[in-house]
């Protein structure tokens, strides 16, 4: 049986799908029984359309997918949550099945998308919105779901997980380690989303929401960058056994759900420590099947467009069977936020200070003013700079009162740079 599909976007994702579809078509065929059929592609870039061979189905207007009634699968990969939004709610609308890369979609208007395919009695897949070609939404929805979910955390960004590898192995600093991100390909060039958290924010929120069957949107998400990670801060972490990565955390509670991204300490023996470069990583908890890790490439056109079209392939095979959707949302629970200030965990904090005498013994007294009790204190400098570095190792503290802390200790005259340094602890 034909099963006809539109493509909308083709970007480096789109180019990579329409690559497969060309060459694997009848693979396909042979193995699945599916034959695809693309019957239009829909794009900006008509050079593109083009240069994949496909400018005899090409269309501007994605209207021309949403409104054929021949195509029953659509194929969204333009990102963002504006005409995005238009192009799958349109497609569910019109009874068409979706497959979709969109993770700031699927984060932000998951709950939306899924009432309307529920109310078509059709498909929406989204395996690449998380991980690139790690398969991790399937085994959730699927593999998995005889477990109870209770933590699920992650390197979900490769290109900050580059950029701290390189600072970390190779001492660049910062801004060294994004222009050459950048240069790579792998940084966009305003990299906020990146290097701010909140591409992994986006990404964590769909993972929480289906681990632990409850909504999770964006705005739920507390997202903290790598701008204020330093070599240094690297250099300390290895002396003291551990590795910093950015890491993407959801973690279930008898208070509720903690879903955060931030800098992260891991031990050096940990699974995760150990992924570098450009490479992805989800470590999932569950009570039966004890801990699992999902390793792969994160990014990429082949990885993510290995994604899409596994999407495309399960939904067709629906199709040509006659099959239900079988997951459609699994949100079924309301298990509260917990809000970030009332996070325990351990902390790394460093301060620049004046090279005088009493400084510790002031810093130290704050830190007993507000109940944080500290478990180590190194200091690193040189004399001749006139300043010193205090980094702090914490026992487990309440972030509340960790935040207390150094703003009573960012206003002391020994301070000497306003924001210090702080990494959260995951032992």
């Amino acid at each position: 049986m034909t099963v006809k599909i539109g493509l909308v976007g083709t970007g480096t994702v789109g180019g990579g799908c329409l690559d497969i579809l060309r060459d694997h078509h009848d693979d396909f065929v042979r193995h699945l029984g599916v034959d695809l059929e693309l019957v239009r592609v829909c794009s900006r870039n008509p050079e593109q359309a083009i240069a994949h061979g496909v400018d005899d189905r090409f269309t501007q207007d994605y209207h021309d997918i949403i409104n054929d009634p021949d195509i029953q699968i659509v194929i969204e990969l333009i990102g963002g949550t504006t005409v995005a939004a238009d192009v799958v709610m349109g497609a569910l609308k019109a009874g068409k099945h979706v497959v979709t890369a969109n993770k700031a979609l699927m984060a932000t208007r998951g709950k939306e998308i899924f009432e309307l395919a529920d109310q078509a009695g059709v498909e929406v897949a989204f395996e690449a919105s998380v991980g690139g070609g790690i398969p991790i939404i399937d085994p959730l929805k699927h593999s998995l779901t005889a477990n109870r979910i209770d933590k699920v955390m992650g390197i979900v960004n490769g290109t900050t997980n580059y950029m701290l590898t390189r600072m970390g192995q190779d001492h660049l600093s910062y801004a060294d380690a994004l222009r050459e991100a950048q240069q790579k390909g792998f940084a966009e060039a305003d990299p906020s989303a990146d290097v701010d958290g909140l591409d992994a924010a986006a990404k964590i929120a769909i993972l929480a929401s289906i681990a632990f069957n409850s909504r999770v949107t964006m705005s739920d998400v507390y997202a903290e960058g790598i701008r204020n990670v330093s070599p240094l801060d690297l250099e300390a972490a290895r002396d003291m056994g551990y590795s910093v990565k950015l890491l993407a955390v959801a973690h279930r509670s008898d208070e509720g759900i903690d879903v955060r991204v931030h800098p992260t300490m891991l031990p050096l023996e940990h699974q995760l420590s150990s992924v570098n470069g450009v490479y992805n990583a989800i470590y999932v908890v569950g009570d039966a099947v004890g801990e699992t890790m999902f390793f792969g490439e994160g990014a990429g056109s082949g990885a993510a467009a290995s994604a899409v079209m596994g999407d495309v392939l399960e939904v067709a095979r629906h199709v040509v069977r006659g099959v239900k959707p079988i997951v459609g949302c699994t949100c079924t629970d309301s298990l509260p936020i917990v809000p970030m200030e009332n996070l325990k965990t351990k902390y790394y904090i460093r301060f620049t200070v004046a090279d005088r005498c009493g400084v510790l013994a002031t810093m130290a007294g704050v830190f007993a003013k507000h109940n944080v009790s500290v478990r180590s204190v190194i200091q690193r400098g040189k004399k001749q700079t006139e300043s010193v570095n205090l980094a702090y190792m914490t026992h487990t503290a309440r972030e509340s009162d960790v935040r207390d802390v150094i703003d009573e200790i960012k206003q002391l005259d020994d301070v000497l740079y306003a924001e210090p340094s702080l990494i959260r602890v995951e032992d």
